[in-house]
């Protein structure tokens, strides 16, 4: 998905910067964009630069990279995503899936995002899914998942986080130039569920699966319409799939939940932010 992505917006003329764990791939994902449009007039520019959102010390050196190196942020995709079969640990003692999906993102976007307010008008998009309605509740004292652990609700919590994640930093941009949206891109035929796919039942689900799911150029589609159309940057704080709004599941629009989990996201990537943004609005 990020790599249409990224072709879309190199094809508008954008600057992309791709924050991406391996970077050969990165680079070859690079060179692929640019392959495609070669001749053409316009185009922007590509830079890649190391990120493993599992590492909060990696995602601290990407951010200060990055902030040290851009004199503009206008567009912020959170793309990235994994999915495990099995219960593992980061390196800071956090399980997987929470950690990538949500803790490196969460903290990535609050590193970035005084430069991204000063930047305004920008976007700051995350990509979640509708697997977040598979969450029915969400224990947060238990987000390592150490009482049980089941490949699907891990991956429905991190997804639901996304958007909580979501519906807090609305709140407090509120006096900023800032618009925030969450994304779910369809079921798209990517390589995040490869550690279950790769399981035998997952060999046998994955030929009946690729019958009814969306092409990674089809799955961009949303996160291009959020990035760059002109009804969406009229609108912030809203959940869309198909390129329309819709309405995610309750607990995700739930205040108290969004603010609780905020707070201990930040005790966990143990980042305290500086005014006017540490502080939910009313």
């Amino acid at each position: 998905i990020g790599k249409y992505t990224v072709l879309d917006l190199y094809a508008r003329g954008a600057r992309v910067v791709m924050a991406c764990r391996n970077v050969v791939k990165a680079e070859e994902a690079r060179d692929w964009v640019v392959e495609q449009l070669v001749g053409q007039q316009g185009v922007g520019q590509l830079s890649v630069c190391q990120l493993d959102l599992s590492s909060l010390s990696s995602v601290n050196q990407c951010a200060e990279k990055l902030l040290d190196e851009e004199r503009h942020i206008h567009i912020l995709i959170n793309n990235a995503g994994v999915m495990m079969t099995k219960r593992t640990l980061t390196e800071d003692g956090y399980e997987l899936n929470f950690a990538t999906n949500h803790l490196g993102h969460f903290l990535f976007t609050l590193k970035l995002l005084p430069k991204i307010i000063s930047s305004g008008p920008a976007k700051i998009i995350n990509v979640s899914s509708i697997a977040h309605r598979w969450s029915k509740t969400f224990d947060l004292d238990d987000v390592n998942s150490e009482k049980s652990y089941s490949l699907r609700l891990s991956y429905a919590k991190s997804k639901l986080a996304n958007i909580l994640f979501s519906h807090e930093l609305v709140k407090r941009l509120t006096d900023t130039q800032v618009r925030v949206y969450s994304v779910h891109p369809g079921v798209v035929d990517t390589d995040i569920p490869r550690h279950f796919l790769s399981s035998p039942f997952g060999k046998v689900f994955h030929a009946f699966y690729r019958c009814f799911v969306k092409t990674p150029e089809q799955g961009a589609q949303t996160t291009i319409y959020c990035a760059v159309d002109e009804k969406a940057a009229k609108e912030t704080g809203l959940y869309y799939s198909d390129c329309k709004a819709e309405t995610p599941s309750t607990m995700a629009r739930d205040d108290g939940l969004a603010k609780r989990l905020w707070d201990l996201s930040l005790d966990m990537v143990k980042f305290i932010p500086p005014w006017p943004f540490g502080k939910s609005s009313p």
